[in-house]
């Protein structure tokens, strides 16, 4: 493999355009056995997702984790799989970025490209950046659409764009966002999406926040994950208008025997259950995009743990998905981190003749294009 990736084709009367790239966790590219394993052991073997010795964990991973839970993984997700669109993760992040592409569309003059990759699987972060530089893309904004901070993801997506930027000669300027948790817009999208469910549906006796679970050594080394998603919990419930008896902040997707943070969501509904709770409602803000996590593990998994345990109604809220107020938010959030990078006082025409003049200088310089 050469060192530095091959550059496009430089043409000197071409206008530089700024790209912004949304990134997600990831997905299988099929609900089977041969689509999950390769993705689970790419997943599995980012020593940001865990961190135990390599040579310990390559002979976990590989002699039991890849061997035995690719078909239960599968069989999970072939349970929420969109037989027309395929993965909700994918397909709902592809029209995000197309609904962010028209929005910055109806705000910025200056010439962008919007695009979408996925951590783990595919679309790849290097064929999503190899695309905008194909395009002309001198500036990049990177945007993690993982609202609360955590090592294992948000560090975990840069570490994928900075992989790339080493390989690139001519690499491009780059921002990003590196949360939003406790963004007015954000907590705006997540208050009118949930009071419109409320609307259609009623309300429950308790509101369950469920955010992804991270072991909790993290927390104890630094990593703000966990204080970000109480913060996001407690702007959203005052938005709400909630009491502190009526919601409770829980984390989910434990993995392996080790302590994680509490309280777990799947203990939290059985204990609801055993209490016959008449109705829980359960929001996931951590997740943008409905997914395995969201629709199976909640809507399905908990959901049964809970009516087993006793409990009544339950209810999954989707997550904010092509909701508009999340489309506003993410819009107005990468306006502000673009700053300088766009102009209301660009002009194509002006542009296209300062472009025009470089080429010429260019070419009595000895430049072919």
């Amino acid at each position: 493999m050469p060192r530095y990736l091959t550059e496009p084709e430089h043409t000197h009367s071409s206008t530089a355009k700024t790209g912004i790239l949304l990134l997600n966790l990831g997905t299988p590219d099929a609900p089977t056995k041969q689509a999950v394993q390769p993705y689970l052991k790419q997943f599995l073997s980012d020593p940001r997702v865990v961190e135990i010795p390599k040579a310990i964990w390559w002979l976990i991973l590989n002699g039991i984790i890849l061997q035995t839970r690719p078909k239960k993984s599968a069989e999970k997700y072939a349970s929420i799989w969109d037989k027309r669109e395929g993965s909700p993760l994918r397909f709902h992040t592809e029209k995000q970025a197309k609904l962010l592409q028209g929005w910055l569309g109806q705000h910025v003059q200056s010439p962008f490209v919007v695009d979408y990759a996925m951590r783990y699987g595919n679309p790849s972060v290097e064929s999503a950046l190899n695309r905008m530089s194909e395009q002309g893309c001198d500036r990049i904004l990177t945007i993690p659409l993982y609202p609360q901070y955590a090592a294992s993801s948000t560090a975990s997506a840069m570490d994928a764009v900075y992989a790339y930027l080493m390989r690139k000669r001519n690499q491009p300027a780059v921002r990003t966002i590196k949360h939003f948790h406790d963004d007015a817009g954000y907590i705006k999208a997540l208050t009118e999406n949930i009071h419109k469910y409320w609307m259609q549906h009623g309300r429950p006796d308790i509101l369950i926040m469920s955010f992804h679970g991270v072991p909790r050594y993290t927390l104890d080394k630094g990593d703000p994950y966990f204080c970000e998603c109480q913060k996001t919990g407690r702007l959203l419930a005052e938005s709400l208008g909630l009491s502190s008896s009526q919601y409770r902040v829980t984390f989910q997707s434990r993995f392996g025997r080790a302590e994680w943070v509490k309280p777990y969501t799947a203990a939290t509904l059985e204990e609801l259950g055993h209490a016959k709770t008449s109705r829980v409602d359960v929001v996931c803000p951590g997740f943008v995009a409905d997914c395995l996590e969201t629709l199976e593990e909640i809507a399905m998994e908990v959901k049964a743990d809970f009516i087993k345990a006793g409990g009544g109604e339950f209810h999954y809220i989707p997550a904010l998905n092509e909701n508009s107020a999340w489309i506003n938010a993410l819009g107005e959030m990468t306006l502000a981190h673009l700053g300088d990078w766009v102009s209301p006082a660009w002009d194509k025409s002006t542009a296209q003749q300062t472009a025009t003049s470089s080429q010429q200088r260019a070419i009595i310089l000895g430049a072919k294009q």
